[in-house]
């Protein structure tokens, strides 16, 4: 194999590494954003929660 493809083969695959790396990030970054939205929506108070009172006699 001569230089030039070599350099290429390299340079593809460090091209594939930063790519992957990319979108892995990407998808960290959604699931944070899904994990902060999910944190508030059960830190906010339940709507109907304390209107009624259900006594069994």
């Amino acid at each position: 194999m001569d230089i030039a493809a070599l350099s290429i083969a390299m340079n593809q695959a460090s091209l594939m590494q930063n790519v992957s790396l990319a979108v892995t990030k990407q998808a960290m970054d959604m699931q944070q954003q899904n994990t902060e939205q999910l944190v508030e929506m059960l830190d906010a108070p339940h709507p109907t929660a304390g209107h009624t009172i259900d006594i069994q006699v």
